[in-house]
């Protein structure tokens, strides 16, 4: 216990002492810190404390990793410390008060996208599957698997049914999570999105080929088109703010004894008109501009494209900025059936594995900093790149460098050969899954590609100008040693 009690006086002193705290949680394995000052914080003082793991700076909170006993070291903290305690939900109300507009728009995204992505991966996974038992020339060099093998057709219609169903009802996901996050009841989130598909629309695809057919209703001598938004996020973001803000209205000002009654169907019947009248075609237009402007960028200069996206994804993933495109592919994904960028972008997670294995090489006499450059590597490997981002390659530059030049070079090839995915898929060494079958050969080229461009250009970097730790990280090597 003593030791713990020094451990803990040892963090607090490194930190930049107790008054340096504004608030203080802990999830998990973490210490999560909102400081006063991030400059008054010894990095190198904290990672030489027996009971930290780890440390690094995400979405305005500086975590230090200290494992599953997490919870007596906080309590300690707070001994210690006093500190300002606060729940984790609090902690990220603080964080947005301290951010500007645009900060808060990206995390609003992120916040509204982030609970979907497992129905969104899962499908991925399931629509990969079923094209690998689809696709002719994987199994059968003429022939598909199920053509081949005719009795397992019901197995693969049922794996396209669920594969399917998360996109074709992508609004009512999104309804159910942007009303949840604006403040409203999620469930008419749910009804809204489900609304903006109902099947006796015409279909957004449908649409697309040929508007003209789609039929209209007369409202008042106005034609509003009977079209659904199969696939769209846009209108369903916009459609939900509009839900909440009219359901908190009509709460504020409707009696208590007749809520039940007028609250949601006056919210939802406004909305419905709105949607369909206004908010569906300008925002199904702007999203369609979008995503035709992304196409065509990678139609004309598909080289610079995916190169471009390939070097700004490790600075957006630490800005957040990169939940931006998640929307995008979201889009895409539902309303192309496949999805460019997440593959151009997906070699930068095997970069970041990459290049914490060359550091773990790189720092090998040093047993700490290798073992958390190995664990996080690993963990990149899986998908989960937080770690090896602010644990290991932003901390010490150099590896962050040969990621951000190495993604480039992979996003190129990506973009060179059009590669594209079924849709936002599992990171990693299994993201190859989401990829279309026909173009493993050339996805998983290219992830090796960058693998090796990492480890080299890694190793390279550490030992230019760029290694500003060098002389810090002999010297521990020669004193272990």
């Amino acid at each position: 216990m003593s030791n713990m009690k020094d451990d803990v006086s040892r963090i607090v002193e490194s930190i930049g002492g107790a008054e340096n705290i504004q608030s203080a949680t802990h999830c998990v394995t973490r210490l999560r810190l909102i400081l006063k000052d991030q400059s008054k914080v010894n990095v190198e003082a904290l990672d030489n404390i027996d009971l930290v793991k780890g440390n690094f700076l995400a979405g305005g909170q500086f975590q230090i990793v200290i494992g599953t006993n997490v919870g007596k070291v906080y309590d300690e903290f707070i001994k210690q410390t006093n500190a300002k305690e606060v729940s984790r939900n609090d902690m990220k109300e603080e964080i947005v008060a301290k951010q500007n507009p645009l900060q808060r728009l990206v995390r609003l995204l992120g916040d509204i996208f982030i609970p979907i992505i497992p129905a969104i991966v899962a499908s991925g996974l399931l629509m990969g599957l079923n094209n690998v038992m689809g696709n002719p020339g994987i199994f059968y060099s003429d022939a598909s698997f199920i053509e081949m093998h005719p009795v397992w057709q019901g197995f693969y219609d049922v794996i396209n049914l669920i594969a399917q169903t998360s996109f074709s009802f992508l609004p009512a996901l999104v309804g159910w999570s942007a009303v949840k996050k604006f403040g409203g009841n999620p469930l008419l989130g749910i009804v809204l999105g489900l609304i903006l598909v109902n099947p006796s629309l015409t279909s957004a695809y449908d649409y697309a080929a040929d508007p003209a057919a789609c039929p209209t209703w007369n409202i008042f001598g106005l034609h509003v088109a009977q079209c659904g938004y199969q696939g769209q996020v846009l209108p369903v973001l916009v459609a939900s703010w509009l839900l909440v803000k009219l359901q908190l209205f009509f709460e504020k000002h409707i009696p208590d004894a007749v809520q039940l009654i007028f609250v949601a169907p006056l919210s939802l019947l406004i909305t419905g008109f709105a949607s369909f009248i206004v908010i569906g075609p300008v925002t199904m237009a702007g999203a369609n501009l979008i995503t035709d402007g992304i196409v065509g960028l990678f139609n004309v200069v598909p080289v610079l494209g995916g190169a471009l996206y390939g070097l700004i994804c490790p600075p957006l993933v630490i800005t957040g900025m990169h939940h931006l495109f998640l929307g995008v592919n979201l889009q895409m994904a539902g309303s192309l059936g496949y999805v460019t960028l997440w593959p151009v972008g997906e070699p930068v997670t095997i970069a970041q594995g990459a290049a914490c294995l060359a550091y773990a090489f790189i720092a090998r006499k040093n047993k700490k900093q290798s073992s958390v450059a190995l664990t996080s590597g690993l963990s990149s490997f899986m998908g989960i790149t937080e770690p090896a981002i602010y644990g290991v390659n932003l901390r010490y530059r150099f590896p962050f460098i040969a990621v951000m030049i190495s993604g480039a070079i992979g996003g190129a090839w990506m973009g060179f050969w059009g590669v594209k995915s079924t849709s936002v898929g599992v990171g990693g060494v299994l993201s190859f899954l989401s990829v279309f079958p026909e173009q493993w050969g050339l996805y998983l080229t290219g992830e090796i590609l960058t693998f090796v461009l990492t480890i080299a250009l890694t190793i390279i970097l550490s030992k230019t100008k760029l290694n500003t730790d060098t002389a810090v990280l002999n010297a521990t090597n020669a004193k272990e040693a």
